[in-house]
């Protein structure tokens, strides 16, 4: 076919599942769109990138927003209102399942607008739909031209018999002891998230095996589309990134300063605090010193060209650089620890007097309160959703209010940061819960963050086990949750247990463990 004819390519990626993908009959006008099939589920996945930088811009604004309608099942929204509001739960953890994948991939100082769009326009009560909108996000990327690191795709694992199956229809899911959603690259693994019935860790490794075998296959046919259809010309953006010679020149006077400041005595506003006052240094000794009685007095600019917000990303490119020396040679990390310490741990149950069940858990400077409430039948959580319509009668939900950062934020509602990380904990406990006719009550967990500072959700995960031991539901084992961090540079690499909210964001891999 010529440039920019409809194309469709397919194929078996595993034993009896095959995948096709499809562009150039729909959407047209989105910089990429591909309408992904398996079975009877289809998924249209746009791809748009705006061509403006909006002014000041300072992060990648990326959004993805995966949306499973009804019509695509032939069936009605539940409740009065007869049409789709706000995104499910199941839809949002979709979403952030394909902007975790597809965030880490775009260059550094790419700061366009980028939208995702996946609508499930046909559903097969057999083939959940959403590693199909990974695969398609992806291609629709690749078509749009975009500055991506692609192909990706996206696989689920589910394990009977002893086999493992890839993409398995929902009726395979009973009785799997393996739910595993991956994604990764031709050359490796970006992404693990998923449930397990406590599988060893070598059943684990040959999961991943087989998953990344489908991902090759998966991405394969993303590139042969593209090169029968044809991409749109490589999106041209110029990368902000800084000025040649100012780190260099930062380094110079904050730089022995920052190295001595990330091996002090930690506490988190007391090293936050000293972040700030080297910033205040670094942008004193460039831009001149304020002025109390005329703040406007200082330039905005160096002689060189260098502003205010480019000296304090530099000043941070130096803190990450001590930092991350700091770890790999000395084996050291900033609050002191070695690489496979964690940090000091308090807890108590019972605390709330007039509750089922609580318990307090304090990690270092990461702190949960969870309490347990147990409920009849009818307190089960009615599911309305395309691919599952199963009453739930365990959940969990997670708070993040601002004050456990010492912050003051506006309220806005219930986060897809909050929803995520409250289903991260609400699986790991799931699979130690009784059955209904062992413990016949519904039980919801409320896990509040009071003081952060990383690996909140795992920490939710070691309450809400207190709690439901506390509230004397008989679950099988305690479970317990931590955060595992890597730092890597070249042959140089060290894994560290229990990060901080410093090296989650400094480091080069966050995995959640529970």
């Amino acid at each position: 076919m010529g440039k920019y004819q409809p194309t469709t390519v397919s194929a078996e990626i595993a034993p009896g599942r095959t995948l096709s993908l499809e562009t150039g009959r729909l959407a047209k006008q989105a910089g990429g769109a591909v309408v992904v099939r398996m079975n009877d589920t289809m998924v249209l996945c746009t791809a748009v990138l705006s061509p403006d930088l909006r002014a000041g811009q300072s992060f990648f604004p990326l959004t993805v927003e995966y949306r499973e309608k009804f019509a695509a099942g032939g069936k009605m929204p539940g409740g009065f209102i007869k049409r789709e509001g706000r995104l499910s739960d199941k839809e949002t953890i979709s979403s952030r399942l394909i902007d975790r994948s597809i965030r880490p991939l775009f260059p550094d100082g790419f700061l366009h607008e980028v939208q995702i769009m996946a609508t499930v326009m046909s559903a097969d009560p057999e083939v959940d739909a959403d590693v199909l909108a990974g695969a398609a996000s992806s291609a629709a990327l690749l078509l749009a031209g975009a500055p991506f690191e692609g192909p990706i795709a996206h696989v689920r694992i589910a394990r009977q018999n002893g086999a493992f199956i890839v993409n398995p229809f929902k009726s395979e899911m009973e009785g799997s002891d393996f739910n595993l959603i991956v994604a990764g690259s031709p050359d490796a693994i970006v992404m693990v998230e998923g449930v397990m019935q406590e599988v060893s860790e070598e059943d684990m490794v040959d999961a991943l095996e087989v998953a990344h075998e489908a991902i090759k296959k998966i991405c394969a046919l993303q590139l042969q589309l593209v090169a029968e259809y044809g991409a749109e010309p490589a999106f041209s953006f110029k990368p902000l990134t800084l000025p040649a010679g100012l780190e260099d020149r930062v380094r110079e006077i904050v730089g022995a300063e920052m190295a001595e400041h990330v091996r002090k005595p930690y506490e988190k506003s007391s090293f936050y605090g000293g972040v700030k006052e080297i910033k205040g240094t670094a942008i004193n000794a460039l831009l001149g010193e304020i002025d109390p009685n005329n703040a406007d007095a200082r330039k905005l600019e160096t002689a060189e060209g260098w502003n205010e917000a480019q000296i304090k990303e530099a000043v941070a490119n130096v803190e990450a650089h001590e930092m991350r020396e700091m770890i790999l040679a000395d084996r050291r990390r900033i609050d002191g620890r070695a690489p496979d310490q964690i940090r000091n741990i308090w807890a108590e149950v019972g605390y709330l007097p007039r509750v089922h069940g609580s318990s307090v858990f304090t990690r270092g400077e990461t702190q949960v309160i969870a309490s347990v409430t147990l409920g009849t039948k009818k307190d089960a959580q009615a599911i309305d959703q395309l691919f599952d319509n199963v009453d739930k009668r365990f959940f969990l939900h997670y708070s993040f209010p601002p004050f456990s950062t010492g912050e003051a934020k506006m309220i806005r509602g219930v986060s897809r940061r909050e929803i995520g990380h409250g289903m991260l904990a609400e699986r790991a406990l799931s699979t130690m819960m009784p059955t209904l006719e062992e413990f016949p009550y519904t039980i919801r967990i409320n896990a509040d963050v009071l003081e952060s500072n990383g690996s909140s959700s795992m920490a939710s995960v070691c309450s809400g086990s207190l709690a439901l031991m506390d509230a004397g539901v008989p679950v099988e084992k305690a479970v317990a949750g931590i955060a595992m961090g890597l730092i890597a540079d070249g042959d140089r690499i060290a894994i560290l247990s229990d990060i901080l909210g410093t090296e989650d964001h400094l480091g080069d891999m966050d995995f959640k463990l529970c």
